[in-house]
């Protein structure tokens, strides 16, 4: 018979689940509307399940992803859905009590399945001619949650919400499995953590802080009873949205409460009578809620790239998206490395000196010299889609959520010099520099990496110019410079034959030794006109790689993340930070001597000052397309840049230096981020590099002769005596004047020529002789 025989999926299903189960899949077939009409039967029922799969991922559910910064501050969270996971131990008893008194009463006392219940919905769904109760147990309204997390597509969620007999099935299936291998409080505490709350609250925790603003372990009366009735229809019974549905709704499960003699009929009465009192907190993710959007930014594109293993840029868009989702719901904590005094201090920076409102933006980045880590990004635009913001990472490259970049100008003179050094160039080495020249003789650079110019991909291709044509900012900027000399007044025509004697190739090698490669992530083009800052960077990259010569020719590259766990606490693999000692200490030590005379003597010496030891260089683009300063102390680095988002060629910012808006922002920046750091030393250059050091000639003015003497050798001079002594006011034989004058800066060992006075009476100052080496007026550089 149909009963006996022991290959009837009846039968098997009936050994497999039991008489209970059987008849809720029973219940369940018959109480779908419509199902009769299929030709569906109760043989296909038995025969489905049996082969469905048992296996369901019970791991946890979903979790908002937490950024901290270097101080262990929560800086921002990233979710799809916000949800903390508690043990049900977290979880106020009353709230325990409410939720399965609402939804499963019977919940301690049956299996996968509440035949009562289910027997229950039938009469009504029959009787109503449609499903109109439902009959699952907490066990399968777990399950159906786990499945509608587990979907990773639109079309996998309708799939598991679908109104059909196999998803009926297949929920029971599970639910059987699910109650055989853990406990009933594991099944609830799995619910309260998967459960939706309404108003984007996913889990109890959430939601008590979401309605409450209070752990899900403080809960009261009241406030169980109110949450555990919104599951039952979130959206309706959304005490935010329908406060008179969710009152209702709270006083159902009172009462309900007090049927099950959980509480007296009378303390549902008392409370029914009291209005719903929420205490909102709405949260917030992403970085638009950052209190540092742009370093927000950086990290959220770095956390892509680990997510991926490196391969997010090389992805088609639909698995770019897996990995954004991935970030959002894998409930990671990621330690950066940022310091909130050094962001806002870079915030204020730009704030001081640039208008929010105008298209004109400035950018700044800063990174900590012997580690790489980045302290502070920031934009003089607010993060946003609103006019005069921008959801740009202006200061990063693309990478990170950067754009094209912009010319670092002279700040890229700072390698060919560098180059120089290396190469054992004295600093002595002096070229005669005229307002413009055409350099010949380059020795040939063919780019080896891959790139676009004009459309044209140049891999291959020889970028150098034989000849190249430059011109100085102004006609002052001619004469005969030194290496020191022709950084400090970054002088276009010395630097183009500099580079010639140095070679295109190896300066550019030197860049790439500091880290340094387009904004696009392209390797920087080899053009002649490089050392004028002719590529395209970001202010990230160029902050590492002057962080790198403030580490005395240590790099770093730049990081932003410091460790990243999973949900359960397990730490990924991050890249190994990479630092290196790309050149010499000592070539390092020179460069940063030459570029503390670019503040003190050179270009940028009308910046004001950041109150200890400090180091840089100006950048201005070509065509006022930009402008760009970098600097360093020895404990911190930044670069800064100013143009028009509009592009620089065609809305060029005429007028502006890299001294002039740039170099403020950077010293504004530096001093506050500095202000509870120490004052630290840059390490003296070990002079073998041909350099003349300077000092500043100490006034001497009405000394004795002999105490004249003895104070400008002991500053380093050479003192020599005119024959004929001037009238001065000064008392006979005692010293008028030197020259240079007192507070000038001449090389050390240089001739001081003094006069001495003859006592008659004032007289106009003699004439200076030439100084011992030239110098120029400052100019700013292209």
């Amino acid at each position: 018979m149909y009963e006996e025989s022991h290959n009837n999926p009846f039968t098997r299903l009936f050994k497999l689940v039991g008489v209970s189960a059987v008849a809720g899949v029973l219940v369940a077939f018959v109480a779908l509307p419509g199902v009769g009409s299929i030709g569906l039967t109760a043989r296909d029922a038995a025969t489905t399940f049996d082969n469905m799969p048992a296996a369901l991922n019970t791991s946890p559910p979903p979790e908002k992803t937490v950024v901290y910064d270097s101080s262990g501050a929560q800086l921002v969270s990233f979710f799809d859905e916000y949800r903390e996971s508690v043990r049900l131990d977290q979880v106020a008893p009353v709230m325990r009590q409410a939720i399965v008194a609402i939804e499963d009463s019977r919940f301690y006392q049956h299996g996968a399945l509440d035949l009562k219940a289910a027997i229950r919905a039938f009469v009504t769904n029959t009787q109503a001619g449609e499903t109109v109760q439902g009959g699952s147990s907490l066990t399968q309204q777990y399950v159906k949650n786990l499945l509608l997390e587990n979907a990773k597509t639109p079309e996998e969620e309708r799939t598991v919400t679908a109104p059909t007999l196999g998803r009926k099935l297949r929920e029971l299936r599970y639910a059987l499995a699910i109650e055989q291998k853990m406990s009933k409080d594991k099944i609830l505490e799995g619910y309260l953590n998967v459960a939706y709350f309404g108003a984007g609250a996913y889990g109890v925790q959430a939601a008590a802080k979401r309605y409450f603003n209070k752990p899900a372990s403080k809960l009261n009366l009241s406030e169980s009873a109110l949450l555990a009735g919104v599951t039952n229809s979130p959206l309706a019974f959304d005490p935010t949205l329908h406060p008179v549905a969710a009152l209702d709704r709270r006083n159902i499960v009172l009462n309900r409460m007090a049927e099950l003699n959980l509480i007296s009929a009378a303390k549902a009465a008392q409370l029914s009578a009291k209005p719903i009192r929420l205490d909102e907190h709405k949260p917030k993710g992403g970085c638009d809620t950052s209190k540092a959007p742009f370093f927000c930014m950086y990290v959220q594109y770095e956390m892509y790239n680990i997510l991926s293993h490196g391969k997010y840029w090389t992805m088609k868009p639909d698995q770019q998206r897996l990995v954004e989702r991935k970030l959002r719901r894998g409930g990671y904590s990621i330690h950066t490395t940022l310091d909130m005094t050094m962001q806002r201090a870079a915030e204020n920076g730009l704030a001081t000196e640039t208008d929010p409102t105008s298209r004109k933006v400035g950018a700044e980045a800063m990174v900590e010299p012997g580690t790489g880590k980045i302290r502070a990004i920031a934009t003089s635009k607010s993060f946003g889609a609103k006019a005069y913001e921008t959801q740009i990472n202006l200061p990063a490259d693309a990478a990170h959520g950067g754009g094209s970049g912009v010319s670092a100008g002279s700040t890229f003179k700072v390698f060919t010099l560098m180059t120089a050094l290396d190469q054992g160039i004295p600093v002595s080495t002096s070229f005669n520099s005229p307002a413009a020249i055409t350099v010949h003789g380059y020795d040939p650079c063919t780019y080896d990496g891959y790139a676009k110019v004009d459309g044209r991909q140049v891999h291959g291709m020889n970028m150098t110019a034989s000849n190249w044509t430059v011109h100085n900012a102004g006609d002052s900027e001619k004469g005969v410079f030194d290496l020191k000399k022709g950084t400090w007044h970054s002088v276009n025509t010395f630097f183009a034959q500099l580079e010639r004697q140095v070679g295109v190739c190896d300066a550019v090698k030197m860049a790439e030794k500091f880290g340094m490669v387009r904004a696009d992530g392209s390797r920087l083009l080899p053009f002649t006109s490089q050392v004028l800052g002719s590529n395209e960077i970001d202010m990230v990259h160029l902050a590492a790689a002057y962080a790198g010569i403030a580490a005395r020719g240590k790099y770093c590259q730049p990081i932003a993340i410091t460790q990243v766990a999973d949900a359960k606490g397990r730490k990924l693999k991050l890249r190994t930070q990479d630092c290196s000692q790309v050149i010499d200490q000592s070539v390092a030590d020179e460069t940063t001597s030459i570029l503390k005379g670019v503040l003190t003597q050179g270009t940028a010496r009308a910046v004001p000052s950041v109150g200890r030891p400090a180091a840089g260089k100006t950048g201005t683009c070509e065509n006022f397309s930009c402008a760009v300063f970098a600097g360093f102390t020895p404990n911190l680095a930044a670069a800064v840049s100013y143009w028009d988002l509009r592009g620089g060629f065609g809305h060029p910012v005429y007028g502006v230096y890299g001294a002039t808006i740039p170099g403020p922002i950077w010293a504004r920046s530096m001093r506050s981020a500095l202000v509870d750091q120490p004052v630290q030393s840059f390490h003296q250059p070990s002079n073998n590099f041909g350099d003349v050091s300077t000092a500043t000639v100490p006034d001497v003015t009405g000394q004795s002769l002999g105490a004249a003497q003895t104070a400008l050798i002991a500053a380093g001079f050479n003192p020599v005596v005119s024959p004929s002594p001037i009238q001065s006011l000064q008392p006979k034989g005692t010293v008028a004047s030197t020259s240079p004058s007192p507070g000038s800066q001449a090389d050390t060992g240089s001739r001081v020529l003094i006069f001495l006075s003859d006592g008659t009476g004032a007289s106009p100052s003699p004439s200076p002789s030439p100084s011992p080496s030239p110098s120029s007026s400052p100019g700013f550089p292209f």
